[in-house]
């Protein structure tokens, strides 16, 4: 008899181990496929700055600070390795910082508000910002029920037997919700 309980409790124990054990996949997976929907926007948002920073340059050559600081930006975060998504948050968010010094250049030129290209450049990139915060909504919940199974119990116990892998969320930077001023004392 006590053979028999002995055997249903290693069984239940294994049960359970596979069933955290695929949690813990389940939960890597998700935040690894909600990425990847931020990664295509992010592709879409790369080809599309060159563009934009030629069409602004031709009314604002003097800016060339602020052009430089765009591409150097853009070129970081195209440099990080894939997979490596908490490095890619931290230059994303730099770049949307650099981004919105670009936008704001646009305010001071009337001429360049004008412009049918600057405009229909600045229609994609803001339907592919849209699509990035959608999909930035879904990776945050991704990674919020990663990291909270990974952190609470019984995950925790096994996190650092099944690998777990702990995510940042990808959060506006303090800058990002800043104002963004324009001066053109220099």
């Amino acid at each position: 008899m006590s053979f028999y309980i002995v055997l249903l409790v290693l069984a239940l124990l294994v049960v359970l181990t596979i069933a955290i054990f695929n949690r813990f996949v389940k939960n890597r997976n998700l935040v690894k496929d909600a990425w990847s929907n931020i990664d295509v926007a992010l592709k879409r948002r790369y080809d599309l700055i060159p563009n934009l920073v030629e069409t602004v340059k031709g009314y604002a050559a003097h800016e060339k600070g602020t052009f430089e600081k765009v591409i150097q930006a853009r070129n970081q975060a195209m440099a990080v390795p894939a997979g490596n998504i908490n490095d890619q948050i931290k230059a994303e968010n730099q770049l949307q910082q650099t981004l919105r010094s670009l936008f704001a250049l646009g305010e001071a030129y009337p001429d360049l508000k004008a412009n049918t290209n600057f405009l229909q450049l600045q229609d994609k990139l803001n339907e592919i910002e849209e699509n990035l915060e959608r999909s930035r909504r879904y990776y945050n919940g991704t990674v919020r029920e990663n990291n909270t199974y990974g952190e609470s119990f019984p995950g925790v116990l096994f996190a650092g037997l099944f690998k777990y892998t702990h995510f940042d969320y990808f959060e506006s930077t303090e800058a990002e919700r800043a104002n963004v001023k324009v001066d053109f004392s220099n």
